[in-house]
């Protein structure tokens, strides 16, 4: 009785990789110039490693998922004998024929057959090293085959991760190179982002379950990091992320293939960076400054414990083609404008972001924004509205970002007090709908179509406001030095 190894072991120092695949034995049958034959049995074995055996009962020395190379030396009960094999867990039985038996042996056939484990007969020609060696050369393709795989789905999901839509780029990605379904998950069950077919509503409530085994908060002594089921053909998995925040990734796959574990672990651990609060070292003063203002402390007062200089700058932001946001979205946003102070929205309503100390703000793919000018933390109020403004302009003119911009030029020449108070005279008889139409429609040039979009109404309604302008004000809207007029009055405010 001798083993014959799958093949030799990684050098030290190398990464180990993925498993090595099973050999399918349909593979092995294929070789022609081994000859083999399969006569009895299934045909769809899956081949772990070769073993060579003339015990009587080698069932002690089995790991499962062999194919056991043998000549029958001391066969004698041949079902026993397969009988042992089977419940050992072996794949195959490959069966010499000669010098100890002219052919196999019929009993040894029908006892395959009756307990389901193929049988192969070899041929007096072939060693049964020459098997093994077809294996190993078998097994190294198939391992060569799928490091090739899972480096290519290691690439496709770092590339994903640094789309405009990080999360669900990323879980699309997994669903196609594991061909199922991919999902985060709060610890709840609730369904955030998911990729893939739409799995069986039994299946999902199986994913729901096992991504509450993961979780810290269901399983805080610890929890374990992975957890594996099937349901049916379903293969399922659940993988917590990092963070602390009771996220779980969940797959539903048809098939397991051993690269997939470390697929979805490159997968893991983008989307723990991806969903990760951005945390600075200032976190608990930023966080002891929000509260002071929320129970009525000085603006000035705390500015300093917010961060930078004590001025900010306000964000307004869309996504390019309308999607809706939800918070993971947007928090990743603020992590690319170096905040952490994000305000989700809700429905149609921008994100807003407070950037700190004049942090430059610069376009973010996928993304439309509208900045304000630097401002004090007492004026946040102020520099909001300038963020909406600048916000509308750029949807109107299709720009990815729109700053607005502090008073400059002639307008910058005019005293402060005097001019304000004209313009507050000027613009009295204006409702704040109207004066900010006003606004749009000369920062636009007078075009209906985009005032409208960047007020989000429809172009008569910005018709019907101007003309009520023109008769409020007693002027005529289409002379050019009543326009300039208006507008440094606007600017003013």
């Amino acid at each position: 009785m001798s083993d014959v190894p799958p093949g030799p072991p990684a050098p030290p120092g190398h990464p180990a990789g993925p498993p090595t695949p099973p050999v399918p034995l349909a593979a092995l049958l294929a070789l022609e110039e081994l000859g083999l034959r399969r006569i009895a049995g299934p045909a769809d074995a899956q081949l772990l490693w070769v073993h060579t055996s003339e015990m009587a009962d080698p069932y002690p020395y089995l790991l499962g998922g062999e194919l056991l190379l043998s000549a029958g030396v001391l066969l004698t009960d041949p079902d026993t004998y397969v009988a042992r094999l089977v419940e050992a867990g072996a794949a195959a039985l490959g069966f010499g024929v000669r010098p100890v038996h002219d052919t196999v042996p019929p009993e040894l056939v029908a006892a395959c057959d009756r307990h389901g484990l193929p049988l192969v007969e070899v041929g007096p020609g072939t060693p049964f090293t020459a098997i093994a060696r077809a294996v190993w050369g078998l097994m190294a393709e198939a391992r060569h085959r799928e490091l090739r795989r899972v480096t290519r789905a290691q690439q496709a999901l770092a590339t994903a991760a640094a789309r405009p839509d990080p999360i669900p780029a990323v879980l699309h990605q997994l669903a196609v190179r594991l061909s199922g379904r991919a999902a985060l998950l709060t610890a709840d069950g609730e369904e955030l982002h998911a990729a893939g077919r739409q799995p069986a509503p039994e299946v999902r409530a199986a994913l729901a379950r096992l991504s509450r085994v993961v979780s810290p908060a269901v399983h805080p002594a610890p929890a374990p990091t992975s957890a594996t089921d099937t349901l049916g053909p379903a293969h399922l998995s659940a993988y917590a992320l990092g963070g602390g925040q009771g996220l779980a990734l969940t797959l539903a796959t048809d098939h397991r293939e051993p690269g997939d574990h470390t697929v979805a672990g490159v997968a893991v651990v983008l989307l723990s960076l991806l969903t990760a609060p951005h945390q600075g070292a200032d976190a608990a003063n930023r966080s002891a400054a929000l509260v002071r203002l929320l129970l009525g402390a000085d603006p000035a007062g705390v500015a300093p414990l917010l961060g930078g200089d004590g001025r900010w700058t306000v964000v307004h932001a869309r996504r390019s083609g309308g999607e809706a946001v939800d918070p993971l979205a947007a928090g990743a946003l603020g992590a690319a404008l170096g905040s952490a102070l994000v305000d989700a929205g809700r429905g149609a309503g921008a994100v807003r972001v407070l950037v700190p100390g004049g942090a430059p703000v610069t376009p973010q793919p996928g993304w439309t924004l509208g900045v304000s000018a630097l401002a004090p933390a007492d004026a946040l109020d102020t520099a909001d509205t300038q963020a909406a403004r600048a916000l509308g302009r750029a949807e109107a003119t299709r720009t990815p970002l729109a700053a607005d911009e502090p008073v400059s030029g002639l307008a910058a020449l005019l005293p402060p007090g005097p001019a304000a108070a004209h313009a507050r005279a000027l613009l009295a008889p204006l409702t704040a709908p109207l004066a900010e139409t006003l606004r749009c429609w000369l920062s636009l040039n007078g075009s209906w179509d985009r005032t409208a979009v960047a007020l989000s109404v429809h172009r008569n309604t910005v018709r019907q406001r101007i003309a009520r302008c023109g008769v409020l004000l007693g002027v005529d809207l289409d002379d050019m030095d009543v326009r300039t007029e208006l507008w440094l009055a606007l600017r003013q405010e």
